[in-house]
C-alpha cells in the first residue's frame, strides 16, 4: 500500500485555493479512478482507497488544518501497515514558479508550517518524498503572501491545472514504481 497525503485546508472557503493543491490533486486522481471521498474521524482526515498501477493506495486530505496534518499522518501510520517510505506528500510550494512541479525524496519543510508538522510527527531524521507544485509569488509586492497562498486560481491558471495535473500523475506513476 502507498499513501498519497494531499495537503490543505477543511471547508467550503478554502476550495479551490493555490494552498488547497494538494487536496485538488488527490480529487483528480479519485475522479479518475470513480471514486469518492468518505469522513473517517479516526483519522481526521477525508479517504479513499484506489487500485492503481497494480498498487492498492490510500488518497487521504487531512481535515485538521495545514498547520497540524501531523495528527492525520500519525493516525495513518497507526492504523494501515505502511511506513513512512510509503508515504508521498503533495503540496503547495511558493518558491517553485507556478505550474512547475518537483518530486522530492527528502528534505527539510522551508518554511512550509504542514511539512512542519509532518515531519514533527516522525522521528528526527525520518524521510518524506514530496510532491511540491509551484504556485508562485504574488504579483504585486502589495499583496501578502500569505493572502496569495489562501486566494483563489485566476482564470488563466485554472485552465492551466489540468496539464499539471497530468504532470504530476506522470510522477506519482514513475515514483510508485520505486517505493
Amino acid at each position: 500500500m502507498i499513501v498519497l497525503l494531499g495537503l490543505g485546508n477543511p471547508g467550503s472557503e478554502y476550495e479551490r485555493t493555490r494552498h488547497n493543491v494538494g487536496f485538488l490533486v488527490l480529487e483528480h486522481l479519485a475522479h479518475a479512478q470513480e471514486s469518492s471521498f468518505t469522513s473517517k474521524r479516526s483519522l481526521e482526515a477525508e479517504i479513499t482507497e484506489i487500485e492503481w498501477e497494480k498498487e492498492r493506495i490510500l488518497l487521504a486530505k487531512p481535515q485538521t488544518f495545514m498547520n497540524a496534518s501531523g495528527r492525520t499522518l500519525s493516525a495513518i501510520l497507526s492504523k494501515y501497515p505502511v511506513t513512512p517510505e510509503q508515504v508521498c506528500v503533495i503540496y503547495d510550494d511558493a518558491d517553485l514558479p507556478f505550474g512547475d512541479v518537483r518530486l522530492r525524496i527528502s528534505g527539510g519543510s522551508a518554511g512550509h508550517r504542514g511539512m512542519e508538522s509532518l515531519l514533527a510527527s516522525l522521528p528526527k531524521g525520518t524521510s518524506l518524498t514530496r510532491i511540491r507544485v509551484g504556485i508562485g509569488r504574488p504579483p504585486h509586492a502589495d499583496i501578502p503572501l500569505d493572502a496569495f497562498v489562501l486566494g483563489r486560481w485566476t482564470q488563466a491558471e485554472e485552465a492551466q491545472l489540468p496539464d499539471i495535473f497530468a504532470s504530476i500523475t506522470k510522477l506519482i506513476k514513475e515514483h510508485i514504481q520505486t517505493v
